[in-house]
C-alpha cells in the first residue's frame, strides 16, 4: 500500500495535465464536490447549479446540451457542475434524489432550490436568475466596527456588542464571521428596534484567487525545501517533501497525494476551454422569414421525425416545434426495442433511436425549433401556429405529431409526492431504487417493459393490477410471470400513495430559506376489487403506467375529433387529413388502436406525403424561389429595355444616306 501511494505521489508531481476546463464541470467524487462547496461558499461567493443526471435517462440526455449552453452564458456569475447518479451514490443519497433529472443550486455551500424534471431552458434560467439574485442579497458581511460604530449612534449604552456578533456568526457556516443570510436577518432586526441598521459591506469582491499553477507548485515546494534543510528531515508534523518522501509515514503520504490530486483536478478546471465541442453542423438554426414556412410539424416523436424526413427530402424545408425533450413515449424506453424493423444491439434503446431520426431529418435540411404550441388559428390562410416563446408562425400545411401523455391515478399522494418517489419513468428513475421495494401500476406494455427494466436493480417489484389478467402481449407478460423479482397483485387497485417529510438539512437559516419541506414515499394503500379489503404495503416509489391520452388540447375547436375515441383526431377517409384541408394528423394523435412506434413512423411519412401533395395541387410553392426568379426577371427586363435603347445604329450614324443603298462586299476589299 505504502509503495503505491509513493508511485502515485511522485506520477502526481511529475504530471502535467494539459485539459482544458469546460464549461460544465463533471464531478468525479464527493470529496471533490465538497471541497468545490466550500470553495465557492467561503472564498468566491458565487452559487453552484447542479445537474443530477443519468446516461440512461432520456430526459437527461436532452437536457444535457441546454445545460451547456445556460452554463456558458452564466460564465463568472454561477458555477455549473454535473453529477453521475450512476457513480456518485454517496450524493445521490445526501441529496435525496428521487427521480431524474433533478437540479439543485447551492449558495455558501447550502442547497436552497431544487427542480425535478425536464424544467427546459427557460425554466433553468428563471431559476438560475433568482439564485443570482438571492447570493448577491447574501453577499453582505457586518464587522465588529461597523457594528460598534451603529450601536454608539443607536444605543451607547450597549456594552457587549461583541456577543451580538458571535450570535449572528454562529448562524452561518463561515467561520467568525456575521454574514450572508445570517447577517440580512440582523440588518432587519435592528432596523425594525432602532429604525436604522449597521453598515454592510460586500463579503466577496473582484476576481477570484487563481490556483498555483504545477509550475509554481514545485518551485513553491523546493523552495520551502531548501529553507527548512537545516531543521529535522524526519519531523513528523511536516508536509513529505520530494526528497524524503521514503520518510513519510502512510498517513503523510496519503495526505499529500489528495492535497496534490485536489490541486491538479484544479488547474484541470480553471484551465482556458479550447477544446469545446462544435455545434453538430447538421443542425442548422431555424431563423425567422419574411414569408410563411411550408411544413410546420408539431412533436418530435417517431411521427414528427419521419415526416420531417420525407418532408425534407422533398426540399420543403419543414420545420419541426417540439421540446428539447421531446421525443415522444419512445424516448423513455430504456429497454432495447426489438420490435423496430432493422434495430438489432444494444444501441437500440429509445433514446438512441429518436437521436439517430433527429440527426437524418436534420442531415436533409428540417429545422428544429425548442419550443411548444399552445395554439392554432385555422381561420385564415396562411395558418398561424401560436408557440409559447417563440411567437407566432405562419405556414401553409401543419402536421399534428404530439404523441400522448402518461395518464395518472387522481388518487391522494400522488400529486405531492412526484419527484419523491412516483414516477411514469421507470428508465430515468429506476436505478435510484436500488435494492428497495418499488411498485408497479398497470396491466399493458408499458407497465410490463417498466417492470422488467426495474427487475433489474430493485430488491423486489410489485405490479398492481385491476383485472386478473394483462392487457400486454405475450411475450411481455410471460417474461414479467416467470421473474423471481416480480410478484403480481391481481383484481387490486391503489387507493393512496403515502409519504413522509425528509428533515430539513439546516435548522439554523430556516427563516431564509421558504422551500416546501421534500416528501417521500413510504408506501401505498391497496384495495381488492373483488373483496374490498384494504391493505398498506410498504414500498419506495411507484411508478405508473396506466396508458396515455393524446396531447390535443391545442385544437379544440379548431378540428373535428372522433367521437369514439375522446381526445384522438378525426381524420377523413383513408388518408392523415383532418376536418381541415392543411392540417394532417400522425402519430398516436390519430392512432387509438395500434399506438406502436412502427406506426406512428409510417403515419408520419404519410402525413409529409400528404401535405406536399396538396401544397402542389393548391399551387403553393417556394415563396423565397418565386420571389427571387421574379426579380430576377424583372431585372432582365429592365436590362433588355436599357440595352434596346442604347445600343449602337451604323445606320442611324450614317444620317440615313445608306437608305436603299445595296452593300457589296468583294474579296479584294478585305
Amino acid at each position: 500500500m505504502r509503495t503505491r501511494l509513493l508511485f502515485l505521489l511522485l506520477l502526481s508531481i511529475f504530471t502535467s495535465f494539459g485539459v482544458a476546463r469546460p464549461v460544465v464541470r463533471n464531478i468525479q467524487s464527493a470529496h471533490e464536490f465538497d471541497r468545490l462547496l466550500q470553495k465557492h461558499g467561503t472564498e468566491t461567493g458565487l452559487p453552484v447549479v447542479v445537474d443530477f443526471y443519468s446516461d440512461s435517462c432520456g430526459p437527461c440526455r436532452m437536457m444535457a446540451p441546454i445545460f451547456k449552453k445556460v452554463a456558458a452564458d452564466y460564465v463568472d456569475r454561477a458555477v455549473f457542475v454535473k453529477v453521475d447518479t450512476n457513480a456518485q451514490y454517496e450524493l445521490s443519497g445526501r441529496y435525496q434524489i428521487r427521480s431524474l433529472p433533478t437540479f439543485q443550486w447551492f449558495i455558501a455551500g447550502k442547497q436552497v432550490q431544487t427542480e425535478v424534471g425536464g424544467i427546459g431552458e427557460q425554466g433553468l434560467r428563471h431559476h438560475t436568475d433568482g439564485i443570482l439574485r438571492r447570493a448577491e442579497i447574501e453577499n453582505v458581511v457586518i464587522t465588529l466596527e461597523a457594528l460598534e460604530e451603529f450601536y454608539q449612534k443607536a444605543d451607547p449604552t450597549k456594552t457587549d456588542v461583541s456577543s451580538v456578533l458571535k450570535k449572528c456568526a454562529d448562524m452561518t457556516k463561515a467561520k467568525g464571521l456575521c454574514a450572508g443570510s445570517a447577517a440580512n436577518q440582523l440588518a432587519r432586526k435592528l432596523r425594525k428596534k432602532y429604525g436604522s441598521m449597521p453598515k454592510m459591506i460586500p463579503r466577496f469582491s473582484g476576481e477570484p484567487p487563481k490556483p498555483e499553477t504545477t509550475e509554481e507548485q514545485h518551485t513553491k515546494s523546493s523552495s520551502s525545501s531548501s529553507s527548512s534543510s537545516s531543521s529535522s528531515s524526519s519531523s513528523s508534523s511536516s508536509s513529505p517533501k520530494t526528497a524524503n518522501l521514503h520518510l513519510a509515514t502512510l498517513e503523510e503520504l496519503q495526505a499529500e497525494l489528495e492535497k496534490r490530486q485536489d490541486q491538479l483536478r484544479d488547474e484541470m478546471v480553471e484551465a482556458e476551454d479550447a477544446n469545446e465541442d462544435e455545434a453538430d453542423p447538421d443542425f442548422t438554426p431555424w431563423t425567422p422569414k419574411s414569408y410563411p414556412e411550408r411544413v410546420v410539424i408539431i412533436g418530435g416523436g417517431p411521427a414528427g421525425l419521419a415526416a420531417a424526413l420525407y418532408s425534407a427530402r422533398a426540399g420543403l424545408d419543414p420545420l419541426v416545434i417540439a421540446p428539447i425533450l421531446g421525443g415522444g413515449q419512445l424516448q423513455g424506453k430504456g429497454v432495447v426495442v426489438e420490435n423496430y424493423p432493422g434495430l438489432i444491439g444494444e444501441s437500440t434503446t429509445g433514446p438512441e433511436i429518436v437521436s439517430k431520426m433527429r440527426k437524418q431529418a436534420a442531415h436533409f435540411g428540417a429545422f428544429f425549433e425548442d419550443d411548444i404550441v399552445v395554439a392554432v388559428d385555422a381561420s385564415q390562410r396562411p395558418f398561424k401556429v401560436q408557440t409559447n416563446a417563440t411567437g407566432t408562425i405562419e405556414t401553409h400545411t401543419i402536421i399534428v405529431a404530439t404523441g400522448a401523455e402518461s395518464n395518472w391515478l387522481g388518487i391522494p399522494g400522488e400529486w405531492e409526492l412526484r419527484g419523491g418517489g412516483v414516477s411514469s419513468c421507470a428508465t430515468c428513475d429506476g436505478f435510484l431504487y436500488s435494492n428497495r421495494h418499488v411498485v408497479v401500476v398497470g396491466g399493458g406494455d408499458a407497465a410490463m417493459e417498466d417492470a422488467l427494466v426495474l427487475a433489474r436493480t430493485s430488491k423486489a417489484v410489485t405490479v398492481v393490477h385491476r383485472r386478473d389478467r394483462f392487457r400486454a402481449s405475450k411475450v411481455l407478460a410471460d417474461r414479467v410471470l416467470s421473474h423471481p423479482a416480480i410478484t403480481v397483485r391481481w383484481n387490486t387497485v391503489l387507493q393512496e400513495i403515502v409519504g413522509k417529510e425528509l428533515p430539513t438539512e439546516d435548522k439554523s437559516e430556516s427563516d431564509v430559506d421558504l422551500d416546501q419541506i421534500p416528501k417521500v414515499v413510504t408506501g401505498v394503500v391497496l384495495q381488492n376489487t373483488e373483496s374490498g379489503k384494504t391493505e398498506e404495503l410498504a414500498c419506495d416509489a411507484v411508478f405508473v403506467a396506466i396508458g396515455h391520452t393524446p396531447i390535443t388540447g391545442f385544437l379544440k375547436d379548431v378540428v373535428e375529433f372522433d367521437p369514439a375515441y375522446p381526445g384522438y383526431l378525426a381524420t377523413v377517409g383513408t388518408s392523415t387529413q383532418t376536418s381541415v384541408k392543411g392540417i394532417f394528423a400522425a402519430g398516436d394523435v390519430a392512432d387509438p388502436t395500434y399506438r406502436q412506434a412502427i406506426t406512428s413512423a409510417g403515419s408520419g411519412a404519410a402525413a409529409a406525403l400528404d401535405a406536399e401533395r396538396y401544397l402542389s395541387e393548391n399551387g403553393l410553392g417556394n415563396e423565397a424561389a418565386e420571389l427571387e426568379a421574379a426579380l430576377l426577371a424583372e431585372l432582365m427586363s429592365n436590362d433588355d429595355v436599357t440595352k434596346s435603347s442604347s445600343s449602337y445604329n451604323v445606320y442611324e450614324d450614317a444620317g440615313g444616306r445608306v437608305h436603299g443603298v445595296k452593300e457589296r462586299v468583294t474579296g479584294g476589299e478585305l
